[in-house]
């Protein structure tokens, strides 16, 4: 198993930068930040195939971005490894992917990094979750299991954060930094 790397938490209504991407999905649509904000807010997720603590979570990750979804709130996930070293992780192997995992969101293709730069990410499974003005209220992990899973009753942070962000505009006090393997950045 790879290293893991623990993601930074930083301060609520941090502006993320708004310019307006435009990055390929796997579904052969192009999204900007824009087309994916839900009305209540927006969840972007740093993902990629390879990682094992993607693989651990991916099942719950799509049935919180169902229920996320379903309460009015934009989900995508963006893959930004360099896939010419990690060959795992190219666009052709996300959709695959997203395919075999029923994603019901974009998949997202960051090719030259620049969105994970821009976000500042650091890690898959890496989480954001912006206001409905597009501020980040939100940066942390899915949950508490990691790579096993929740226990019953466990809180499912990422959901319970963004109802926090759809009522009131700003996410939990305490957000738990997500820990996983490192963006893979280019040379």
């Amino acid at each position: 198993m790879e290293g893991k790397t623990a993601s930074t938490v930083a301060a609520s209504g941090t502006t993320v930068p708004t310019f307006n991407f435009r990055l390929p999905a796997t579904d052969g649509k192009t999204y900007t930040l824009a087309e994916i904000a839900g009305p209540r807010g927006t969840v972007i997720a740093f993902i990629c195939n390879h990682c094992p603590y993607v693989k651990a979570v991916v099942a719950r990750m799509v049935a919180d971005a169902r229920v996320l979804m379903g309460e009015g709130v934009g989900f995508a996930a963006i893959c930004s490894n360099d896939a010419q070293g990690y060959p795992e992780d190219s666009f052709s192997n996300m959709a695959k992917f997203a395919t075999r995992h029923e994603f019901p969101f974009p998949y997202l293709h960051d090719e030259d990094q620049l969105v994970a730069k821009a976000f500042g990410a650091e890690c898959t499974p890496e989480f954001f979750g912006l206001n409905a003005d597009g501020k980040q209220a939100y940066r942390g992990r899915l949950d508490g299991a990691r790579m096993g899973e929740p226990d019953p009753g466990d809180a499912r942070e990422l959901v319970e954060a963004m109802r926090l962000v759809a009522e009131r505009g700003k996410g939990p006090e305490t957000q738990i930094a997500s820990i996983g393997c490192s963006i893979k950045w280019r040379a």
